[in-house]
């Protein structure tokens, strides 16, 4: 049975590729942070799921779990990995707290690395394993090519997934372990409630009150035209099992705005944002 490691599988995209994954005869080996949630996962998914509990940025659990998954793959290795536990950390860069932004590169950024590093073996630079490389997939974000006021953290997180991805793509050809990039638009999970949920009130007497609650509409629409997490799920299935896959795949209900926003010239996309958002410079009085 050819099996997969899937971080941050108890909502969202991690979740909808399990779906997919199972359906299509993977076992899939998931992380969750509750042991509340792999419960409720191995009723929903039954014996082709086996959680595994850790937080990704916890070096020594993350390696416990590959050590669970070595012994129940028996001699075989890892058809893949698909580093996808992520958060959202929204707010005026100005104003955040320190300890929100690290916290956000810890978990987007170190915490792939560090799951990288722990299952790497099972995929193939272990040459006692027996089976083809295993493949990596890494989820990005369209977020990871064009940003937006007030999601620094998180655009610096995917925009660095993009640059780690490919360079570890080339260092690992050696061993034949293939990384690949899914760049998902707007998706219906939790992680657009965040955009909501940012605390206005430290900036209510700043030029950004307006512009953040601007920010509150737009993932509000976002949440309603995003794609269901079975269809991030589709595509980790391809780029996992294609005989050719691409290097990055942009999976998005706004293609050809996408497409718009990454090529036109940016002073323009900054007019745009800033009409859209109302973060235009307030004209000097006479």
């Amino acid at each position: 049975m050819r099996s997969v490691v899937i971080t941050g599988t108890s909502t969202g995209i991690g979740w909808g590729s399990t779906k997919v994954l199972i359906e299509n005869g993977f076992r899939v080996f998931g992380s969750v942070r509750k042991t509340t949630d792999a419960e409720r996962l191995i009723l929903e998914f039954g014996d082709n799921f086996v959680p595994l509990v850790f937080d990704v940025t916890d070096e020594a659990s993350v390696n416990a779990a590959a050590d669970q998954v070595r012994g129940q793959l028996a001699g075989e290795k890892l058809f893949g990995l698909v580093n996808n536990a992520g958060i959202a950390v929204f707010g005026p860069l100005l104003g955040l707290p320190i300890a929100d932004f690290r916290h956000q590169i810890e978990v987007n950024l170190v915490g792939m690395v560090i799951a990288t590093q722990a299952f790497a073996p099972l995929l193939g630079t272990d040459p006692r394993l027996k089976g083809p490389p295993g493949r990596i997939i890494n989820i990005g974000s369209v977020g990871g090519r064009t940003a937006l006021p007030f999601g620094a953290p998180y655009n610096s997180s995917k925009f660095a997934v993009e640059g780690l991805s490919e360079s570890l793509r080339r260092e690992l050809l050696p061993f034949g372990i293939d990384v690949i990039v899914i760049g998902p638009g707007a998706v219906k999970t939790e992680i657009w409630g965040k955009g909501e949920q940012i605390d206005t009130a430290p900036y209510a007497n700043t030029p950004y009150a307006v512009p953040l609650e601007k920010l509150r509409e737009l993932a509000r629409g976002e949440a309603k035209k995003g794609l269901p997490p079975e269809r991030i799920g589709e595509a980790v299935f391809h780029a996992l099992t294609a005989a050719k896959p691409k290097v990055r795949y942009a999976v998005s209900p706004q293609p050809v705005l996408d497409f718009m926003l990454r090529n036109l010239p940016k002073r323009l996309v900054d007019r745009v944002m800033a009409s859209q958002l109302g973060l235009r410079p307030k004209k000097a009085d006479s």
